[in-house]
């Protein structure tokens, strides 16, 4: 059997890049509803589905693993299991890993690990939104901008108006434009 495997992601919020991305030839995709590395039933759904000669496809390393751990522990897993997992964007089977060179490998899990910390930043922030908490910076105090655009027009330096406002220079220009 050949099954897909997609579940949503920082830039593909409902994996349909991904699910564009599988071939017509997957038998069964299991498709997970969330991004959160946490309760991802559909992953051990497939898991428990698996047989020896089955293959995995999937976008990206980042859409079946949510660490550099979990993907070895999945690639174990699979190996042993006699499952091949092939990873469509990087262009990698599992059952040919021996046969690439180590720095091939490499430029392969330096992206894999961008990808993750972008996931679970984009995670993590989406959940901070739902809980009401705001995102970014905090943004300086109206009566503090007008006072320091006000002390950069009659001539005060720079280092007086970040001293006595706490607007920095940049912040400063930035609102001056």
């Amino acid at each position: 059997m050949i099954y897909g495997y997609v579940r949503p992601l920082y830039n593909d919020l409902k994996s349909e890049a991904q699910l564009k991305a599988l071939p017509d030839s997957c038998d069964v995709i299991f498709k997970e509803e969330h991004g959160s590395p946490k309760k991802r039933t559909q992953l051990e759904a497939l898991l428990m589905e698996l047989q020896a000669g089955d293959s995995i496809l999937v976008q990206k390393m980042v859409a079946l693993a949510d660490t550099f751990h979990h993907l070895l522990e999945l690639l174990k897993v699979c190996e042993r299991d006699r499952v091949t997992i092939h990873f469509l964007s990087e262009e990698i089977r599992s059952d040919e890993l021996l046969q690439m060179t180590l720095q091939d490998i490499l430029v392969h899990v330096i992206q894999f690990q961008s990808d993750a910390i972008r996931q679970s930043t984009a995670t993590g922030m989406e959940q901070a939104r739902r809980r009401g908490k705001s995102i970014g910076r905090p943004k300086k105090s109206d009566e503090n901008v007008k006072k320091a655009i006000a002390m950069y027009h009659d001539g005060f330096k720079l280092i007086d108006i970040k001293n006595e406002t706490g607007i920095s220079k940049s912040t400063l220009y930035r609102y001056l434009e």
